[in-house]
């Protein structure tokens, strides 16, 4: 692009042409923008052609799906979820803001399990997503739809969110990789909350490169979000780079460990044979490969599910009818309320709620909410 082989223009009509053959049959994106994203690859090629380099951003011209729970001030944001259908935000989540910044251009928003609940992308309350790879199989979930647009080239790089395996999981499933940075490394800011104390924005791309210069640009201390980490951000392109320029043995004194009770009873025999080539290919760069134990990882699951159904419960509680969501009309406010949800909410949030709801009533909050709290590990900020 900077060359001047290629145009902005030019490539976005690729993309976009190879989108408009594709999404009829994968239906990764709930909305697609691509006429604004036609006239900024225009005024990109103009500002490239009157300034060269200096004038741009280091993602000039890639096209970025963005996970429809992430708010974006140019078109709808709906978390998946019909009772936040036409929802316009009035500002862009900080991940988003850095990538335009940055100079992507968002291509639209993907489709999502309502909320983020969800693994399969069938519990979208719009359509479901299908897999690029085999149109009779799931591409994985909650950001199914950015794992299938990015696996079928409807766009470059595609961000997500993850809180129990929302974009490691979709990423397997469809053949890309996909992100998740440690908790705080990106600011929450403009994501719409399912459990706060879980949630990570993360992004997909079709190479480990991808996605380390997504992170360059989105990671970083973000004075909206309390939470987010104010230690410097590395320069993951550099640091991959010089692993590249190491002649045989790129992974020396690294330690990689594989969790035995990851590949125990329910695991398919050609995933646990997946897992043992790469750890065989893994030595061979240097790393030293251990298999260790952690007994309480089936732990991990059950608990997973108590804390992040009780944050959801307390978060979602804003989806009434009156601060955010369809209203419906009804004779009080107690009608409203139960209405409003019940025709906006899918099975699966409301029986979350429910859960988190229970979790957290007197009588048993120690009893679940709190036992659950004593399992999860705290996490500290990333260097």
């Amino acid at each position: 692009l900077l060359s001047g082989e290629r145009t902005a223009a030019d490539i976005t009509s690729e993309y976009l042409s190879r989108l408009r053959r594709t999404e009829p049959s994968l239906r990764s994106f709930i909305h697609v923008a691509a006429a604004a994203a036609e006239r900024e690859a225009e005024e990109l090629d103009r500002r490239i052609a009157s300034g060269g380099r200096d004038a741009v951003g280091p993602l000039a011209g890639v096209l970025v799906g963005v996970k429809d729970n992430l708010c974006t001030a140019s078109m709808p944001s709906t978390g998946g979820s019909r009772i936040l259908d036409g929802f316009q935000p009035a500002y862009d989540a900080t991940a988003v803001r850095r990538l335009r910044e940055a100079g992507a251009i968002v291509v639209g928003k993907t489709n999502l399990d309502e909320f983020g609940m969800g693994s399969t992308t069938e519990g979208s309350g719009f359509q479901v997503t299908t897999n690029p790879w085999d149109d009779s199989r799931v591409p994985g979930g909650s950001s199914g739809g950015s794992a299938s647009a990015v696996s079928a080239r409807q766009c470059v790089v595609s961000l997500g969110s993850d809180t129990g395996g929302s974009v490691r999981q979709p990423a397997s499933f469809c053949g890309v990789v996909g992100l998740k940075p440690t908790y705080g490394r990106v600011s929450r800011f403009g994501l719409m909350a399912y459990a706060s104390s879980l949630d990570v924005v993360g992004c997909f791309g079709s190479s480990v490169f991808d996605t380390a210069t997504i992170l360059s640009v989105i990671a970083g201390h973000d004075k909206m979000d309390s939470t987010s980490s104010s230690h410097d951000v590395p320069d993951y392109r550099s640091d991959l780079a010089s692993l590249s320029l190491l002649e045989s043995k790129p992974l020396n004194n690294v330690r990689i460990g594989i969790i035995q009770e990851t590949l125990g009873e329910g695991v398919d025999a050609g995933v646990i044979s997946s897992i043992r080539s790469a750890a065989s290919h893994l030595e061979q760069l240097g790393s030293v490969v251990e298999e260790v134990s952690m007994p309480s990882f089936s732990l991990g699951l059950p608990a997973y599910y108590i804390l992040a159904s009780s944050e959801a419960s307390s978060n979602l509680s804003r989806y009434d009818g009156i601060r955010y969501g369809q209203q419906v009309s009804a004779d009080d406010l107690n009608e409203m309320y139960g209405d409003s949800r019940a025709n906006g909410l899918g099975h699966e949030v409301k029986m979350r709620i429910l859960m988190g709801t229970y979790a957290l009533s007197a009588g048993y909050y120690d009893a679940y909410y709190k036992r659950a709290q004593q399992v999860n590990i705290g996490r500290e900020h990333p260097l």
